[in-house]
C-alpha cells in the first residue's frame, strides 16, 4: 500500500471478503509501522497465506473454465475515507506455480465501489456510502484433451460395447441381455465416481447430460433385444438380424447426434 494520509493504515484496517477456514489465515506485516518513502508517501506490505472461497459453475465440466478469487475491502472507510487505485502493475504471478489439473492463465485485479444497503445499526449513518471493493482473478481451465481421454472417452466406450447387442444374433437372447446389463452398471459405477469428486450443485452438468444419452442408448438396446427375442421365437431369424441393423441405425444415429449436440451447445454457450 501507498498513501499519503497520516490519519489512516490500510495494512491494519484490511478484510478479506472471501476466506475459507479463517483460523488458518497468516497475516505477516513487513514492517511494524508504515515507512515513510523520499517522496513523502508512506508505504506498508503484508504477506498473506490462507484458503479463499469461491462459488464454482460447473455446468460445462469438465471443458468448464473457472475463476479464482481474493476479494478484499478497508473495515473502516468507506469510499470518502480510502479508495483503492490499481499500481501500474497491480498483480503478477509466480511463473513456477503450478496447479496440478489445470492451466493458469494471466491474472487480473479490479476495483469497484461496493454498497451494502444498511448502516449497520450506526443511527451516525445517514448517507449508506459504498466501499471500495478489489477482486483478484485467476482464471484456470482443464486441459481439454487430457479430460476428454479419462472423463468422456469412458463413456463412448460403453455405449461403444452397448451397440453390439444389435449385432448378436437374436438368438442369444441371455447374451444380448448381459452384455446391455452390464454396461449399464458400468455407466452408473462411472457417474458415481466422476460426481463423488464434484460439489453437490442443482443442475445438469454437461457430462451429467452425457451420461443421459448413454442410459437411453443402452436402454433402447436393451428394448430391442426384448423386441427381436419375441419376434424371433418360431420364425425366421433374417427378419430379426434386420430389424437390429435398421434400430441401429435411428437408436445409434441418434445417441451420436445428441451427444454432440450436448457438447457442442455447452462449449459454444
Amino acid at each position: 500500500f501507498r498513501w499519503q494520509n497520516p490519519d489512516i493504515n490500510p495494512q491494519a484496517t484490511l478484510e478479506f471478503m472471501n476466506p475459507y477456514q479463517l483460523w488458518g489465515h497468516i497475516n505477516t506485516p513487513l514492517y511494524e509501522e508504515p515507512q515513510d518513502l523520499p517522496d513523502g508517501w508512506k508505504y506498508a506490505a503484508i504477506r498473506y497465506q490462507g484458503q479463499f472461497n469461491s462459488k464454482l459453475p460447473l455446468e460445462k465440466y469438465p471443458f468448464d473454465r473457472q475463476s479464482l478469487v481474493i476479494e478484499f475491502e478497508d473495515n473502516s472507510s468507506g469510499t470518502a475515507g480510502l479508495k483503492f487505485v490499481a499500481d501500474a502493475n497491480p498483480v503478477t504471478i509466480n511463473p513456477d506455480l503450478t496447479l496440478p489439473g489445470y492451466i493458469l492463465e494471466n491474472p487480473t485485479l479490479s476495483i469497484a465501489d461496493k454498497p451494502y444497503p444498511t448502516n449497520f445499526g450506526d443511527t451516525r449513518l445517514t448517507d449508506l456510502e459504498p466501499y471500495s471493493h478489489v477482486t483478484i482473478t485467476v482464471p484456470v481451465h482443464r486441459p481439454w484433451f487430457t479430460y476428454a481421454i479419462k472423463v468422456i472417452l469412458p463413456i463412448f466406450l460403453v455405449a461403444a460395447c452397448a451397440a453390439l447387442v444389435f449385432f448378436i444374433h437374436p438368438s442369444f437372447v441371455e447374451g444380448r441381455i448381459g452384455m446391455g446389463i452390464t454396461a449399464l452398471l458400468t455407466l452408473v459405477a462411472l457417474q458415481l465416481t466422476s460426481n463423488s469428486q464434484l460439489p453437490e450443485v442443482d443442475y445438469l452438468m454437461m457430462i451429467d447430460m452425457l451420461y443421459i444419452a448413454a442410459y437411453l442408448f443402452v436402454i433402447a438396446s436393451l428394448a430391442q433385444a426384448v423386441r427381436t427375442s419375441w419376434h424371433t421365437e418360431g420364425k425366421d431369424t433374417a427378419i430379426s438380424v434386420a430389424m437390429d441393423r435398421t434400430a441401429f441405425k435411428f437408436v445409434g444415429s441418434a445417441y451420436v447426434l445428441g451427444s454432440a449436440a450436448v457438447l457442442l451447445i455447452s462449449l459454444m454457450a
